[in-house]
């Protein structure tokens, strides 16, 4: 009976030292397959919920990351219309993009949790794609310079977005 339960003992050891071993090495080959390998890398692990995440769940962190770049854009757009005077137009409609960016990416987390994962590819696709138009907004608009910092959100977005695509590529096969 001691010698069962000590091999038994030894097989679990081993079985939660591979579990937790190989999660290292999903990141790390999750994170190939996209085009901004340390962002994608560092974003993961610096998520406590990586560890115990499969590829799926990798992707859905990194959503919930766009998630939040956008959130934070619209608030950020929303502080500047309190201190525009003449660009209140502007402002509001980048942040509607921003919101409707974050709504994209609300819809591929079901996606991602279904796995249909062309809709999902769909989804994160348009939210890469409001901030670009709300750029096209500040041209439009004509003598609004576009705000650097904005520059900086709108490619933190790509880049995010960029990372999902990877991951969603690498499920689809």
């Amino acid at each position: 009976m001691t010698s069962s339960l000590f091999l038994l003992s030894i097989i679990l050891f081993f079985s939660f030292h591979h579990i937790l071993s190989t999660n290292p090495d999903l990141i790390q080959q999750t994170c190939k397959t996209t085009k901004h390998f340390d962002l994608c890398e560092s974003s993961l692990k610096s998520d406590s919920s990586s560890p115990k995440a499969d590829t799926i769940g990798l992707a859905l962190i990194m959503v919930k990351l766009g998630m939040a770049n956008a959130t934070a854009t619209t608030a950020y757009l929303s502080s500047q219309m309190q201190t525009a005077k003449n660009d209140t137009a502007v402002m509001k409609e980048c942040a509607d993009k921003y919101a409707f960016a974050r709504e994209a990416l609300e819809r591929s987390v079901q996606d991602l949790s279904d796995e249909f994962y062309d809709y999902a590819y769909m989804h994160v696709m348009a939210a890469a794609d409001y901030p670009v138009s709300c750029r096209i907004t500040f041209k439009r608009y004509g003598g609004v310079a576009y705000p650097h910092e904005l520059a900086v959100r709108e490619d933190g977005l790509k880049q995010i977005c960029d990372v999902v695509l990877g991951i969603i590529d690498s499920l689809a096969f």
